[in-house]
């Protein structure tokens, strides 16, 4: 018989890990937005909306640990595309927002030359990807509330582009719906329960009838 003092599981503490990653991800792009559209971008919004890709990385590991067995060989596929993605799109928001934001407009036009714009059309188009095939996976498995998973695959590819845009009321509104899915998605996966396979269940309930017997 565990105590009830005995640490939590590994998959466990990386699931509640990445929610809370998660939900720092999401309150990074959604309330630098909602304060930007009153006062316009400033340092240190720019700065916040720099660091959230780095808490997502970890939320969208926690994402793809709870949905794996559901979501299947399709599901692996498009978490390693988003992951891939979101590794390359975080960097190039983390340089837009840190370096080319103190930058005026004139030597942004004479820096960014050659493969530099392609790239970064290259890099949203991955990132754009990945999130919509691992958003419809996360409707397939179904072990998420639907609503945020079709945020996910619908809001964040589209969020990819329009972030390329000048500061309107649009872009604003676009962050704070993405802040919104990433919050309530890591709500509901530290509320929903995991996912085993058949292998990991029969396996567990062998362990617990040998406990039983003993």
């Amino acid at each position: 018989m565990s105590s009830p003092f005995s640490p939590a599981p590994a998959p466990a503490r990386l699931i509640r890990l990445g929610a809370l990653c998660g939900t720092l991800a999401g309150l990074l792009i959604a309330l630098p937005a909602l304060v930007e559209a009153f006062t316009g971008e400033s340092t240190a919004t720019s700065l916040l909306l720099a660091l959230a890709p780095a808490f997502a990385l970890p939320f969208l590991t926690a994402l793809h640990q709870r949905q794996r067995t559901a979501s299947g060989r399709f599901g692996e596929t498009a978490y390693v595309i988003n992951l891939i993605g979101l590794g390359l799109f975080g960097g190039a928001a983390f340089a837009a927002n840190v370096v080319l934001f103190h930058l005026d407009d004139d030597t942004i036009d004479t820096e960014l030359t050659g493969p530099t714009l392609p790239t970064l059309a290259a890099c949203a188009a991955v990132f754009a990807l990945g999130c919509a095939l691992f958003g419809a996976a996360t409707i397939r498995a179904r072990t998420l509330p639907r609503v945020p998973a079709w945020g996910y695959a619908v809001v964040l590819p589209l969020f990819a582009f329009v972030t390329a845009l000048p500061d309107s009321v649009l872009t604003s509104a676009l962050h704070i719906a993405v802040g919104t899915v990433l919050v309530w998605l890591s709500t509901a996966l530290r509320q929903s329960p995991p996912t085993v396979s058949p292998t990991e269940a029969g396996l567990e309930g062998h362990g617990a009838d040998q406990r039983a017997t003993q």
